[in-house]
């Protein structure tokens, strides 16, 4: 597979990765306990924010250098749109994580630690995924419509379909877990686990721990061949999802607050995810370039956000 990534590019962007990895796991959470509030997540996210956009502009300037100024300029906007695919699904996500830490009353102060996990196994499991995505479509091209057809499928299902009456506690896989861990009805602070009579016991903490990596799952399946259609470079593919993904922790408690106030969110994401669909079923009859596929994407959610405050106005929400 061609890709822009040279060893100087993969060192410069894995040395970035442990940096902020870093700043996100000790300086954020260096006080057990600790809740992040409303003004400092939205400093962390515009600081999350402004390092990727610095990222690619440094990356396009190298490539500007190197390769020439027309192949710097796709793949800084291939970056930019991947980057900007995964930050929209990632609300989604979000919500998600929200949705769980409400059922099961899990107090601010605890929610760190599940983040800081749920964070670091979204990175892994892209790390892996992208790879071995790519790996598949360099030997089955056909499976690019594959995802299409995949994404097609998942965007009209997001579209139309209705919220689960089915609480979260009696849905399948929350039962199938609690059957097979030995659980302790209360929390014991930020712990997994407790001995109790020299027998380990998990605590519901580590049930919604487990669920917040499940959601990864779910959501990775969804971005991951999204960004396909976008570009197969592995090194945009990675780079533009991994900044994406780093400022997640800080994005949940921005948007903890005010997560009702995106009711219609669903429904872009849902417009995001049949333009992609329809643009990788006709890839090969005819290709949508890049900048257009930017500028869909961010229409559609600029579109989103503008009808989501009229209709907030008109309902008093």
């Amino acid at each position: 597979m061609v890709s822009v990534g040279t060893p100087l590019l993969w060192g410069s962007f894995a040395a970035i990765v442990a940096v902020m990895l870093m700043i996100d796991l000790f300086l954020q959470g260096k006080n057990k306990g600790s809740v992040m509030t409303m003004k400092q997540a939205a400093r962390w996210s515009c600081l999350w924010i402004s390092l990727a956009l610095l990222f690619n502009l440094g990356l396009w300037w190298h490539l500007k250098n190197t390769v020439g100024s027309e192949i710097a300029a796709t793949q800084a906007t291939a970056f930019l749109t991947g980057y900007l695919i995964e930050k929209a699904l990632a609300v989604d996500n979000v919500f998600v994580w929200l949705m769980l830490f409400n059922y099961f009353t899990v107090p601010p102060a605890y929610q760190r630690r599940v983040l800081v996990y749920g964070v670091m196994g979204a990175i892994v499991l892209r790390v892996i995924m992208i790879f071995a995505g790519i790996q598949l479509i360099t030997q089955f091209h056909w499976l690019l419509y594959v995802f299409g057809l995949f994404l097609l499928f998942t965007g009209l299902k997001m579209a139309f379909a209705k919220e689960s009456d089915v609480p979260i506690g009696e849905r399948g896989i929350v039962k199938w877990l609690r059957n097979k861990m030995r659980m302790t009805d209360e929390m014991h602070g930020e712990r997994f686990f407790v001995r109790h009579k020299g027998v380990i016991y998990a605590t519901p903490l580590l049930l919604v721990l487990l669920l917040v990596e499940i959601s990864d799952v779910i959501f990775a399946v969804d971005s991951i061949p999204a960004i396909f259609a976008v570009t197969t470079d592995p090194f945009i593919v990675l780079t533009s999802n991994l900044f994406a993904i780093l400022g997640l922790r800080a994005m949940y408690f921005l948007l903890a607050n005010v997560a009702e106030k995106f009711s219609l969110l669903k429904y872009g994401l849902a417009v995001i995810l049949i333009f992609i669909g329809i643009k990788m079923l006709l890839l090969d009859i005819f290709h949508i370039p890049v900048g257009i596929s930017l500028g869909v994407v961010a229409a559609i959610l600029v579109i989103t956000m503008i009808v989501n405050v009229w209709y907030n106005k008109k309902y008093n929400k």
